[in-house]
């Protein structure tokens, strides 16, 4: 199958193989001969479109035709644009989606005092500030040596900010990093402070609230003649107590997974997203909970999951969720549909709702639950919304903090990052997967050669309860932890 049409009322298809000028196709009944040469991901038009015509996608415009196109043409960039503006009404009109049946999963988890599940062991040093951040790499260094029995790593995670922040800006970050404080991952966490920053250590531990002295460790670097000595000792301690867990067996109903998508392409929304979002309504049907970000690529596609929200409550804080991030566009002089990226667009996207329909297929078919702002943590079992931009690393980053044990990520062009939680990599493509070994974890580019995607979301399923269970991502295997602070102020 060289074509495949994603919906019945969609006037294009798209190709699953690279098809050549003259090649005849047939698509569900529908016969087409290509006009010109469509790349793998690429679309082309099952019959004639007219100027200004809809061009149909998902069962969902996603676009306006610049000029007509011909049955067979390639349909892409040069004879499509949006048809998004700022401007949009909302009505709630409430649907409720088969779900699969209630299954029962286990992993091999960390439980912590708390009662939370972990499905990491580790020591995090987090920096109030972007001064002390070769410190906090020299404390990595030269301690790696406590990285023994159940104790999975010791990390830092340097940025930039913490100082020379007002308003928002200054709040997100001590928000943010106080929310990754929290993260159960973090068997033990050192908390490295300047001295003279904005961020201070007491606001940083008022934001943190209460706390386990066994934990969590605080040091000011200007205080200490050896700074390093001194955090050293600290991270021995700390190194005691955490090296004190054990795996043991917890239920999947206790896992909180993050979903993203990056270097999207046009089989984005056919294989990897639509497979997690398999994955995401079986682990919602064990008790479970996932969370869907990226909220401007859900401009033109947001009404999917808006009809889903299991409350008029809820609805109204995933409208106002997408209006705030509309008006943070405009507010900077910006359209709100500048996008898709060059990289997207080489891969067969053309607008931000071909884009967003592709990108809201991460959230299956589950009722959402809540809308969380950035920041804030899951508090709700099942489909969560969470505030934050597309850019990888501070969505990935904003995951982490809403207390996301493992991050699902899917990718047509792949990309090496990972975020301080297990970022597992998904093709989209076979041949992506084929190409990047190093990168990629799951390969769901199966669904495009025939895997139904149901089995293709249960393989999912089976591969994140072995990562949750202590299997190593490509990108732990790397070392690729980094995280990026949302901004979006004044610097001092």
């Amino acid at each position: 199958m060289k074509l495949i049409r994603i919906h019945p009322a969609d006037n294009v298809a798209v190709a699953l193989e690279d098809i050549a000028k003259g090649e005849a196709l047939e698509v569900q009944g529908i016969p087409v001969t290509a006009a010109e040469d469509v790349k793998r991901g690429h679309k082309l038009a099952l019959s004639p479109i007219p100027e200004g015509g809809q061009v149909v996608k998902y069962g969902c415009v996603i676009g306006l035709a610049k000029a007509p196109i011909s049955a067979g043409e390639w349909v892409h960039t040069h004879n499509v644009r949006t048809g998004l503006s700022e401007d949009g009404e909302y009505t709630y009109d409430h649907k409720v989606l088969p779900m699969p049946a209630k299954a029962e999963y286990t992993f091999k988890g960390y439980r912590r005092p708390d009662g939370r599940a972990a499905v990491r062991n580790e020591i995090w040093i987090l920096p109030t500030v972007g001064c002390v951040n070769s410190v906090a790499k020299q404390l990595v260094e030269q301690n790696q040596h406590l990285v023994t029995g159940s104790i999975d790593g010791l990390y830092t995670f340097p940025h930039p900010f913490g100082c020379s922040q007002m308003g928002d800006d200054h709040a997100q970050t001590r928000k943010l990093l106080a929310a990754l404080a929290r993260h159960p991952n973090a068997g033990g966490v050192l908390v490295l402070g300047l001295g003279c920053e904005n961020l201070t250590m007491d606001q940083f531990k008022q934001e943190l609230g209460d706390w386990d002295d066994r934990r969590v460790k605080f040091l000011i670097c200007q205080e200490e003649p050896d700074e390093i000595a001194a955090a050293s000792a600290l991270l021995k301690e700390l190194a005691d107590y955490v090296g004190t867990f054990r795996r043991e067996d917890i239920s999947a109903s206790e896992l909180v997974i993050g979903m993203k998508c990056g270097g999207s392409d046009g089989l984005s929304g056919i294989t990897a997203n639509p497979a997690v979002g398999r994955f995401s309504d079986l682990l919602i049907a064990a008790g479970g909970s996932t969370v869907l970000t990226e909220v401007p690529e859900m401009f033109g596609a947001e009404s999917i999951l808006f009809n889903r929200c299991e409350s008029k409550e809820v609805f109204d804080k995933a409208v106002k969720m997408v209006e705030d991030f509309k008006h943070y566009f405009t507010s900077h002089g910006q359209v709100v549909y500048e996008n898709p990226s060059p990289g997207n667009k080489a891969g067969g996207i053309t607008t931000l709702e071909d884009k967003s329909c592709g990108c809201v297929q991460k959230g299956g078919s589950a009722q959402v639950v809540d809308v969380l702002g950035y920041g804030e943590a899951v508090t709700k079992k099942g489909l969560n919304m969470l505030s934050g931009p597309g850019n990888d690393l501070v969505s990935a980053t904003a995951l982490t903090a809403a207390g996301a044990h493992i991050i699902l990520f899917t990718t047509g062009r792949g990309t090496p990052f990972g975020a301080p939680a297990p970022t597992v990599k998904i093709s989209t493509n076979t041949a992506l997967y084929d190409k990047k070994r190093d990168w990629i974890d799951f390969n769901a580019g199966t669904a495009a050669q025939g895997e139904d995607l149901d089995v293709t979301g249960k393989r999912l399923l089976d591969f994140v309860l072995a990562v949750a269970g202590g299997e190593q991502t490509k990108a732990e295997k790397h070392g690729a932890r980094e995280i990026s602070i949302f901004k979006d102020g004044v610097v001092l």
